[in-house]
């Protein structure tokens, strides 16, 4: 995988997962599919990584963070053990050692964060409650600092939105369900980034639930 990978933020770029190939890492047993990438073992880095049974990483550091939500499996470092459904956010300067037990398949963020946004983050989302959000939308939020936000959004089956400009650029990850725009269908398990005031009209025919992160592509 070349250096540089979709780091043209003024592009939107659309990439189903489950139709592109696993390639190999540093380590033995996990494999990835990056989704963007500053460099290759550093920087900037959105992947989605799947951990084999008794897979493990070396430590290493998160120079500018870490975010990562477990999609399958369980994965785990010396800190704990994250399940399917857990939001984990680990601050600029910390490091661990992965590793996964019985397998994990993982979405990333590496080295995005702001230097001043410290907190250590660790949200179970089968437990924590839904809020209401616009129209018949519930959100549950994960994050937020400054003009960044992160949160999980479930659309009932049939909602439509109102067509709405991306301040600061929107990036979605497909959960479950199919998403919906005047450009294109989803499944879960695609990656969506629309750069920064590019603008759609979502909707959806069957309950969908997203990944969504907001203001961080300018």
């Amino acid at each position: 995988m070349q250096e540089n990978y979709n780091m043209d933020f003024n592009q939107n770029i659309t990439i189903n997962t489950t139709e592109e190939s696993w390639i190999t890492s540093p380590s033995k047993n996990v494999l990835r599919i990056p989704l963007e990438r500053e460099a290759k073992e550093s920087g900037h880095t959105t992947s989605v990584v799947k951990y084999s049974e008794g897979a493990s990483f070396p430590h290493h550091p998160h120079p500018k963070g870490e975010e990562i939500l477990v999609l399958e499996g369980v994965f785990s470092d010396e800190s704990g053990d994250y399940p399917a459904g857990t939001y984990l956010r680990n601050p600029p300067g910390s490091g661990h050692s992965p590793f996964s037990k019985e397998g994990c398949k993982i979405f990333v963020k590496l080295n995005q964060f702001d230097h001043n946004d410290l907190e250590k983050v660790v949200i179970d989302t089968k437990s924590t409650p839904w809020l209401q959000g616009q129209g018949n939308l519930k959100v549950m939020p994960l994050h937020s600092y400054g003009a960044v936000s992160t949160a999980l959004v479930k659309w009932p089956a049939g909602e439509k939105f109102l067509p709405h400009r991306h301040y600061g650029g929107e990036e979605i990850y497909v959960m479950s369900g199919e998403f919906k725009d005047e450009h294109g269908s989803y499944p879960a398990g695609t990656w969506i980034r629309n750069k920064h005031l590019s603008t759609h009209h979502p909707f959806v025919e069957e309950e969908t639930i997203i990944l969504v992160k907001t203001g961080h592509l300018i």
